[in-house]
């Protein structure tokens, strides 16, 4: 959903894309990615999503200018701004279907304003001290300069602003990379996928200056387990581990119901869960 950062030509992130689209066997993909189409569709969809709502509690009634970082195809763009925030949609990508153009089209559909801005996010072109929320949906681990990137947030970060950093891959150790590579749907089509050690983005957070509030884990929210709901993820678990037995896998399911058991079981998994690539969220504040 997010625009790349790395200086990857737009076309091969574009043709990605059409590829996921025009593929029978890929339609589950468009639809959990918002790529399809009419946009303002997917653009509601999302905003009506888990996703977004474990974001607005985040944001728990700030509002005020926001900075989307890849904002892709405008859908979280989209969110801010019918949530009353004033937009800037940061995508290096002009591209009608996955970049700039498709922001420029969703908003004037929607009648809603809109500033985009076509440039990457290791060099800001903004006054200090601009923003009061930097958004940033799988981005961070496309960019070239993790460590430059954090410090233009914060930089653009009003005193009191909030970093919100969604969707970033996470890898145990620098051999899970290929691993990584491998599984993805699309690195293979055009290459512009990464992944980084959680300590590497933790670090870079910090150094920045941001005072790091929350690391969210794979099974904390709803940022990183979507589009499942929570209840279909506790649906998915029981279904895996009693394959067997559809009523042993719903009496389980139950059980995971209950928050003190489905506390425990997350701590479990957030201790065991090793697959490269698997989902972290970050919430940063700039203090002063």
């Amino acid at each position: 959903m997010s625009g790349s950062t790395t200086g990857q030509a737009p076309s091969a992130w574009e043709d990605a894309v059409r590829w996921l689209r025009d593929n029978p066997e890929t339609q589950r993909l468009v639809i959990d990615g918002y790529y399809d189409d009419p946009l303002i569709g997917a653009a509601e969809r999302y905003r009506s999503s888990p996703e977004w709502a474990a974001i607005r509690a985040l944001l728990d009634g700030r509002c005020g200018n926001a900075l989307d970082v890849g904002a892709g195809r405008g859908i979280t763009a989209y969110a801010f701004a019918r949530d009353g925030h004033t937009v800037t949609a940061l995508e290096p990508d002009s591209s009608e279907l996955v970049g700039a153009g498709a922001i420029r089209q969703l908003f004037g559909q929607a009648g809603l304003p809109v500033q985009i801005v076509e440039t990457f996010s290791e060099r800001l072109p903004f006054e200090s001290a601009a923003f009061d929320v930097v958004f940033a949906r799988a981005v961070l681990h496309h960019t070239t300069d993790l460590e430059q990137a954090c410090k233009e947030f914060y930089r653009v970060l009003k005193p009191g602003g909030l970093l919100l950093a969604i969707r970033e891959h996470v890898i145990s150790q620098d051999e899970d990379l290929p691993k990584f590579f491998d599984i993805h749907p699309l690195h293979h089509r055009y290459g512009g996928e990464n992944a980084f050690l959680l300590s590497r983005y933790e670090e870079a957070i910090r150094r920045s200056g941001l005072d790091l509030v929350k690391t969210l884990a794979p099974f904390e929210s709803a940022m990183n387990y979507a589009p499942y709901t929570l209840q279909e993820l506790r649906n998915q678990m029981a279904a895996r581990l009693f394959s067997s037995s559809a009523k042993l896998a719903g009496l389980f399911a139950k059980l995971l119901s209950v928050r003190l058991v489905w506390s425990v079981v997350v701590a479990l998994l957030n201790r065991t869960d090793h697959r490269p690539g698997r989902l972290y969220s970050f919430v940063a504040v700039r203090r002063g």
